[in-house]
């Protein structure tokens, strides 16, 4: 592969990964936006019941990317029927996952909010979003399954068209549903959540007729649904269930660090669920990249050329870089216009914009660790990864609660811990890659 087909590649994988993020993450911002407009408590719950909904979906996006590595070891091995049995198995696995996990949470959901937020208006905004968003588990996790294929076989086209079909739909439901527009009932924080359900739904429809009516996918073998192979289900979960603890680490860490916030007030939980929205929708081009890194490593590996491993790496990281200090730059030129998107409460927006600067430099340091991050799991040394992955939050989460517990520091300082976090990843996966013997895992 020379240095053309290279970026021409990273391209044509990465752009339509980007677009989907990009119309994914929509969502929350204008979910935040909504919510901004009912109130603090409506803001801070938001934050606190998405992010607990989150810590489920990460489950079964773990098992979900084990599965895209796998697809993407087939197809750079060319064993393209072989992808339709792990694409099968990974559907059974996550339907029956989804159902679990539903079940949990509408048993024992009160239960951990009670034990976990002090305040009582917080905490029952809270259980009414979550009490509506689990149902969108079953639907979230079938596109899980999808998104695994098209990215493990390198179409990622078809994710942008999912993700603003999710878009739209939600959008349009969060205006008719949030506030009883055009003679629907006004739900409120409800509503936020019935509208995320229904996009997600909307999502797998448009999936499966795709999936179904391609003539190019066939080659694939998918959903022929043959009796379950143990030699596929140890093999996903192997690859998989570190990522799952991984992610789901990842993401219960940001939950415990919103967590510690809610100690400190409503006012502290509101601008950093501005800032949360922020945060994603601005780092999306280094998720992407971070998403396409795996890919290509996987497939890479699978093509037996590790020794472009390492160059592709270090392509991928200054690629982000560059294009993370673009958008750090559009940031602190328009920090206020964009902040007052979320609402329009002076205070509110100062301390956000005041927090939002704290953070631009997390922005351009993580643009780099990510990929090197996602360079471990795409060698599926995925024990590693856990390894990296938990080491780096003891430390973000110790930062968190000495910043803001012990020490008493206003919001914008607690922030501070995320380049804690940041640092300690990128440094330990990218000695990892120029120390670790990754070269030889087989799959």
């Amino acid at each position: 592969m020379n240095r053309t087909t290279e970026y021409s590649t990273i391209w044509k994988v990465s752009f339509p990964i980007f677009l989907s993020l990009l119309a994914q993450n929509l969502i929350i911002v204008v979910d935040t936006a909504f919510l901004g407009r009912l109130g603090e408590v409506e803001l801070g719950a938001g934050a606190i019941g998405g992010l607990l909904y989150v810590c489920l979906f990460i489950l079964g996006f773990g098992l979900g990317t084990g599965s895209q590595i796998i697809v993407g070891r087939r197809n750079g091995e060319k064993r393209f029927i072989e992808i339709g049995k792990v694409v099968d198995h990974t559907l059974l696995l996550l339907v029956v996952f989804a159902i679990t996990l539903f079940l949990l949470m509408k048993s024992f959901s009160g239960h951990l909010l009670h034990g976990l937020i002090s305040s009582h208006n917080i905490r029952e905004a809270a259980g009414t979003f979550l009490d509506v968003r689990v149902w969108g588990l079953l639907f979230a996790f079938i596109n899980i399954t999808f998104r695994a294929f098209y990215i493990g076989v390198a179409k990622t086209t078809y994710l942008i068209y999912s993700a603003a079909i999710m878009a739209i739909v939600n959008i349009g439901m969060d205006y008719l549903l949030i506030f009883g527009n055009w003679g629907f009932p006004r739900m409120g924080i409800a509503g936020a959540a019935l509208a995320s359900v229904m996009a997600e739904a909307s999502s797998v429809l448009f999936f499966v007729f795709i999936t179904l009516t391609r003539a190019g996918l066939k080659k694939y073998g998918l959903f022929r649904f043959i009796r379950p192979q143990a030699a596929i289900m140890i093999t996903l979960f192997r690859v998989s269930f570190y990522m799952m603890l991984q992610f789901f680490i990842s993401v219960f860490s940001w939950f415990l660090f919103f967590v510690i916030i809610e100690r400190t007030g409503e006012r502290p939980l509101a601008v950093s669920n501005i800032i949360r929205s922020m945060y994603m929708i601005f780092t999306i081009p280094i998720w992407a990249l971070g998403a396409t890194t795996n890919t290509l490593v996987s497939n890479t590996l699978g093509a037996g050329r590790t020794g472009n491993v390492l160059p592709l790496v270090f392509r991928l990281s200054a690629i982000s870089l560059v294009s993370m200090l673009a958008v750090v730059a559009l940031v602190g030129i328009f920090d206020k216009s964009m902040v007052s998107f979320y609402s329009n409460d002076p205070l509110l927006i100062l301390e956000s914009v005041n927090t939002l600067r704290v953070v631009l430099g997390v922005f351009v340091l993580f643009s780099v660790a990510i990929i090197g991050f996602n360079a471990v799991s795409g060698t599926a040394n995925t024990n590693i990864s856990l390894g990296i992955e938990v080491v780096s939050i003891l430390f973000y989460l110790l930062a968190a609660w000495l910043l803001a517990i012990y020490f008493k520091f206003p919001v914008h300082i607690v922030w501070v811990a995320e380049y804690v976090y940041v640092i300690i990843l990128g440094v330990l996966s990218f000695v990892y890659l120029w120390k670790g013997n990754w070269m030889k895992k087989k799959i």
